[in-house]
């Protein structure tokens, strides 16, 4: 009989995929700013070009007009909600798996898999939507130029004194089916829609 792997430390899960979470976002926040700022931009006037050409020409003005901190703004909620995302993500997991064994050491199939990933999707959204709602928020500020919030915590302030926390949690079902493939309904071949 081979030997079972033994489980790993919940705090060693916490540093990890906090760790990991961190770089994520310092890697990939500028491409979701420039992401933001295109699907966002301003429809131009007839026979007026767009704001922004492309990718490329986002990328460059924003750099321009705002150096390297344009690329990050409205950085802080994402890395401060990425630890207990990630932390939350693990324990999700694990309980999904431990919920379909019967017996510790039963071996999942691929199916329960997917199952305890889609759990693990359902407890991270909860600690995600807020951060993604304030980002975006910063995000097409920035591009128009209007300023309403001062930063993340004035956003989320703001939010939560205009709708209380459903102002705060506004898209949370779509941030969990746009994050959670697992929630999709299936269709016949046995893939999400």
């Amino acid at each position: 009989m081979a030997e079972q792997p033994q489980p790993i430390s919940p705090l060693k899960n916490f540093f990890a995929g906090g760790f990991g979470g961190v770089c994520l976002v310092f890697v990939g926040h500028p491409l979701d700013t420039i992401k933001v700022r295109l699907q966002t931009q301003p429809k131009p006037q007839p026979g007026q070009p767009p704001l922004y050409s492309g990718t490329f020409d986002c990328f460059r003005k924003t750099l321009v007009g705002e150096g390297i901190r344009g690329l990050y703004r409205g950085m802080a909620a994402p890395i401060v909600g990425v630890t207990p995302m990630f932390a939350v993500c693990f324990f999700g997991f694990g309980l999904g798996k431990r919920l379909q064994q019967r017996k510790p050491d039963d071996v999942l199939t691929y199916p329960q898999l997917f199952a305890a990933g889609m759990l693990s999707g359902v407890f991270t959204t909860v600690i995600m939507a807020p951060g993604e709602r304030i980002k975006c928020l910063l995000q097409i500020q920035a591009a128009t130029g209007e300023t309403k919030y001062s930063g993340s915590l004035d956003c989320a302030k703001q939010l939560y004194r205009e709708a209380g926390i459903r102002g705060v949690y506004k898209g949370t079902v779509l941030t969990l089916m746009r994050g959670n493939r697992a929630v999709q309904i299936p269709s016949r071949g046995g893939g999400g829609l």
